[in-house]
């Protein structure tokens, strides 16, 4: 899919600057930066959730069970 965006100049000649020195083209350079910042943005929010009950005092089996008996 195309799209276009708007960068400040500053932006636009450290990009192309930075293309030059990989020997990339601007719009893989772009690919590669939004899929950095997506990959990063899922990692995050995994490692936000892990250890998510570690604080509670409740034993995490016991609760399992207890919303398991729910069903029941």
């Amino acid at each position: 899919m195309r799209t276009i965006i708007e960068l400040p100049q500053d932006q636009l000649l450290d990009l192309d600057a930075h293309c030059r020195r990989e020997n990339l083209s601007r719009a893989e350079a772009i690919r590669r930066a939004v899929e950095a910042m997506l990959s990063e943005r899922s990692t995050g929010e995994a490692a936000a959730a892990f250890g998510l009950w570690r604080d509670r005092a409740d034993d995490a089996l016991a609760e399992q069970e207890r919303l398991r008996n729910e069903w029941a």
